[in-house]
Order: C-alpha cells, then sequence, then structure tokens
C-alpha cells in the first residue's frame, strides 16, 4: 500500500514560481504528477523513474522539474515559469511493483492517487 498526500499549492501571477510536495508512505516503484483541469481529462506532467530518469510533458518540459528526497519519503514538482494554462488540480501519483510493471505518464499506468493540490494562475 501507498499513501500520498500533496501540499504546496496556491495562487501565483503568471511568471511566478511554486513548488509542490508529496508526502509518501510505503514503497511506490514509480511515481509522478498529474493535473486536471476543468473540463478537460487528467494529464501527465511528469514522471520520475526508480533509476532517477524523468519524463515531461511538452507543456512543462524546461519549466518543470520533478525530484525526489528519499531520505524525507517526499516526492517534488518544482514549478517556474507559470502561466494561466497551468492551473489545475495537481495530484501526486504512484505505482507498486510486480512483474510486467509499467512506468509513463500514462494515468493507466498509477493505482495510487493523493487528494490532490490546487495551483491557480493569474495573468
Amino acid at each position: 500500500q501507498v499513501r500520498l498526500v500533496e501540499s504546496g499549492g496556491g495562487s501565483v501571477q503568471a511568471g511566478g514560481s511554486l513548488r509542490l510536495s508529496c508526502a509518501v508512505s510505503g514503497y511506490p516503484y514509480c511515481m509522478g504528477w498529474f493535473r486536471q483541469a476543468p473540463g478537460k481529462e487528467r494529464e501527465g506532467v511528469a514522471v520520475i523513474y526508480t533509476d532517477g530518469k524523468t519524463n515531461y510533458a511538452n507543456s512543462v518540459e524546461g519549466r518543470f522539474t520533478i525530484s525526489k528526497d528519499t531520505a524525507k519519503n517526499t516526492l517534488y514538482l518544482q514549478m517556474s515559469s507559470l502561466n494561466p494554462e497551468d492551473t489545475a488540480m495537481y495530484y501526486c501519483a504512484a505505482n507498486i511493483y510486480y512483474p510486467g510493471v509499467l512506468c509513463g505518464r500514462r494515468r493507466d499506468y498509477f493505482g495510487y492517487w493523493g487528494q490532490g493540490t490546487q495551483v491557480t494562475v493569474s495573468s
């Protein structure tokens, strides 16, 4: 079992920065950040693999950085150069290891989700 609790969302003006945190309990295999804007599907923003490699959506490449601190059991998403299109509920996600497990920015790869934290960017 994995439990995820996000924090760090808020309101910011365009061009600003925020850092999201996700407190992790359990033993996740692959972790990521997703977001969902009103009326839109949940999309994968960034994932981090067990070897530390990362993958980002084109829309956030170069602006967002996903990282993890295993000593603190915390996953982060550093967001900079925010724009109104980044406004969404942001979710931390994880899966656990099993033979054939997959990791990527697909929603169906993940079985554990946090409750979400709202990010609002004003112009």
